[in-house]
């Protein structure tokens, strides 16, 4: 198997589903966990050095943090019903506990921080919904820790891509860290397909190859994304989901497509 793909595992004792820390994707900035919690079951964790993103991927819960509180998050129960989620952001030396009031199934992104900012809310209507490409390069884009809300590194999106259609393609790369041409972003894809048993197929590879491989992704896998362009596909039939993860030294999404296939967007 890939060392760029991370297979789910069944529920620990926590719920715990996935779990990348930079020592295990050997990078330096994107932490990532899920986390499938029962109804009535906790989550608490110290933010400890990182800025944190709470995104409640499905199902309802009550969150804290040293100093805010907010009861009764939630409003999806798929994530193919086109509904922005509930988050919250924590800062750096903070302490946070979810408290799941139904099933659920909750993302925790993570990047190093110092603590500009303070603990809040990111509700359905403070994310930003676009629809990107034609045909069948379309696919529908929720921003929910991006340009909408300020933070110190991390960049969070959902995308969702109908079956039969490309996602991040033409083939797009942020591998370096070059002013105003370019950012240096390492990426997290979470994968989740409609109906579950079906799969998409994602490829990261740079442009001579030292990196190149292709991978089928099913239900709750994630692709880490260190360097090079990153397609993918979902297959006719199958609907994908996936939550973005990003952070790097610049917090900005500047990005160069393949050259070989720049002629895909000019046409």
């Amino acid at each position: 198997m890939s060392r760029l793909l991370s297979r789910p595992h069944a529920p620990d004792e926590q719920g715990l589903i996935q779990k990348i820390t930079p020592q295990s994707a050997g990078w330096q900035y994107v932490g990532f966990e899920v986390y499938q919690l029962q109804a009535g079951q906790a989550l608490e964790q110290d933010s400890s050095s990182d800025e944190v993103c709470l995104v409640i991927v499905t199902g309802k819960a009550d969150i804290a943090t040293n100093e805010q509180a907010w009861t009764n998050l939630g409003e999806r129960e798929s994530l193919f019903e086109r509904k922005p989620p509930f988050s919250v952001y924590v800062p750096p030396n903070d302490h946070f506990r979810v408290v799941a009031t139904t099933d659920m199934e909750l993302a925790v992104c993570k990047a190093p921080a110092t603590g500009e900012y303070p603990a809040r809310l990111i509700k359905p209507e403070d994310c930003r919904y676009e629809v990107r490409g034609e045909g069948t390069n379309q696919r529908i884009v929720c921003n929910i820790l991006f340009d909408n809300f300020a933070a110190e590194k991390l960049l969070v999106c959902e995308v969702i891509t109908p079956g039969g259609n490309w996602s991040s393609y033409p083939p797009h790369k942020h591998d370096r860290a070059i002013e105003h041409e370019e950012t240096q972003l390492e990426e997290i894809y979470f994968h989740r397909v409609n109906p579950p048993q079906g799969f998409a197929v994602q490829r990261v590879y740079t442009d001579d190859r030292s990196l190149d491989e292709t991978m089928t992704v099913e239900n709750h896998s994630v692709v880490m994304v260190p360097e090079g362009y990153h397609p993918v596909g979902a297959p006719h039939g199958y609907d994908l989901y996936y939550l973005n993860v990003m952070a790097g030294p610049e917090r900005n999404w500047v990005f160069n497509n393949d050259p070989q296939h720049e002629w895909i967007v000019k046409t």
